[in-house]
């Protein structure tokens, strides 16, 4: 089967001011359709590097990654753009929900960019806001908003879902249902997640896990019995 994301020997290096930051270094491994993918790492790692340039908003110094076989590390600024607009969704740690529009009208927004969305006003149901949709980010709470924040992601019908420690800002109980959530999509839609986190416990939920460490892969497991969230404790 061939893979769904493929990476080969990516590097990323930060210079100014005379300071050389090598923040990955011959980063490879694959994806395949549909999976789970924890990448697991303390901070400082690489790991926001990494789906930075997964996401397209980051370029690399040198290497290659594929989506689905096309070179996205080859595109040019105008197709970069066109790739995070159809192709990514991205949900982010502190949410980034704009202020003065209502989730649903947050949602609204990323299904306009797109030309095959899903219903905004379905998937504010689907992640249990049928009853809030038309609140401001500022009468949710924090659990609420990032479960905005994937409605969001999700109403571009993306190939790719992409998660910045989506449970950092969250408490246990509220973490763990955000996380459940990311794992029925994968599992009911076979949408191919990617979640970045310092929290070894849940590399348990995933179907491959990364482990990197000062900007380089130190291993890749993958995972012949992932367990459902509900199941974890940390």
């Amino acid at each position: 089967m061939k893979p769904f994301v493929r990476l080969e020997n990516v590097c990323k290096v930060y210079e100014g001011d005379g300071v050389r930051v090598e923040a990955l270094r011959n980063v490879s491994f694959e994806i395949q359709r549909g999976e789970i993918c924890v990448i697991i790492g303390q901070s400082g790692a690489g790991k926001t590097t990494l789906l930075n340039i997964l996401g397209g908003m980051d370029t690399l110094t040198s290497g290659k990654v594929f989506l689905e076989g096309e070179e996205i590390s080859a595109y040019g600024k105008m197709k970069l753009t066109a790739y995070r607009r159809f192709d990514i969704g991205f949900v982010f740690q502190f949410y980034n929900l704009i202020p003065n529009l209502t989730a649903l009208e947050n949602v609204e927004l990323a299904a306009q960019l797109v030309r095959s969305p899903i219903s905004p006003a379905k998937l504010l149901a689907d992640v249990g806001l049928a009853d809030r949709m038309h609140n401001f980010p500022a009468q949710l709470s924090g659990g609420e908003q990032q479960r905005v924040a994937i409605a969001r992601a999700l109403a571009k019908n993306p190939k790719l879902l992409l998660c910045d420690e989506p449970t950092g800002a969250l408490d246990y109980q509220t973490g763990k249902a955000v996380l459940a959530l990311l794992q029925r999509q994968s599992r009911e839609k076979g949408m191919t997640v990617v979640i970045i986190t310092h929290n070894t416990a849940l590399t348990a939920m995933g179907d491959r896990v990364v482990s990197i460490k000062n900007g380089e892969i130190s291993s890749v497991t993958l995972n012949c019995s992932p367990k459902p969230v509900e199941e974890i404790e940390w």
